[in-house]
């Protein structure tokens, strides 16, 4: 569909919500717009190279992916190709909004609400998936292993998790337990609730990357492959995929 509008048309789309985002058509026209000059001043890549990856280890054909964080839907377009059912949530209802217009404006409808992942997960909200796509959220998060725990337990196959963690020869000062075990952090500090990039709290925990493994083995994931190390802007970063072996799936 966006193919099919005019450019007077689309011009109205992209002023009508607060993208932060965009993504190119065949003509090279923005849908959607830069946030500034040096944050997502690119076009977001259509399809993810790590949802590609993550369709190649685990194939999403026949099988229902859950989005955490769709911020403005440009991953769940891609999911939405691939996996026969798609849940996609955000803290922020205005993301949802704007998931929802993308998503359709490429011909797609998934299942997207919103759900607040610092709150406890709502007994009228089914979130069961096969697969569970986690990109930027977990380092948003003022208990990301309660999170884990908590979301885990719905994931029957695999979960692709792409985090900061904390430098992991670093002094971390502060800690907080969680079912009886204590993790140290690093403690960032977020923005206001106004950015599109923060969370929704004023801080976050980052675990260090032996933590956040060991807990996903806590979770009932065999299989933890950390497949990809980067240094970013604000710290370290991985790349993990985390797979219950196929006896523990069937259950």
């Amino acid at each position: 569909m966006v193919e099919e509008l005019d450019d007077s048309d689309l011009g109205i789309l992209n002023d009508m919500l607060p993208w932060a985002s965009f993504v190119v058509d065949s003509r090279g026209r923005r849908f959607g717009k830069q946030y500034s000059s040096n944050k997502r001043s690119n076009a977001a890549q259509l399809p993810d190279p790590r949802i590609v990856d993550f369709d190649r280890r685990f194939p999403m054909n026949g099988h229902t992916v859950l989005k955490l964080g769709c911020f403005e839907g440009n991953h769940t377009v891609t999911l939405c190709e691939r996996a026969e059912r798609v849940i996609a949530v955000d803290s922020r209802i205005e993301n949802v909004v704007k998931t929802i217009v993308r998503c359709t404006m490429f011909g797609h409808r998934p299942f997207v609400h919103r759900l607040d992942l610092e709150q406890a997960l709502p007994d009228d909200q089914t979130l069961d998936c096969d697969l569970l796509h986690h990109i930027g959220v977990l380092y948003h998060l003022t208990d990301p292993v309660g999170h884990l725990h908590m979301i885990c337990p719905k994931v029957r196959q695999a979960v692709m998790l792409d985090t900061h963690v904390a430098p992991e020869n670093s002094t971390l000062r502060e800690d907080y337990r969680v079912h009886g075990k204590i993790y140290r952090y690093l403690n960032f500090a977020e923005g206001p609730r106004s950015s599109p990039f923060a969370g929704m709290l004023d801080h976050a925990k980052w675990l260090r990357e032996t933590d956040l493994i060991q807990v996903l083995h806590d979770c009932g994931f065999d299989e933890v492959d950390v497949a990809e190390r980067r240094d970013e802007r604000n710290g370290p970063r991985v790349l993990i995929y985390a797979a219950r072996s196929s006896e523990t799936s069937k259950t």
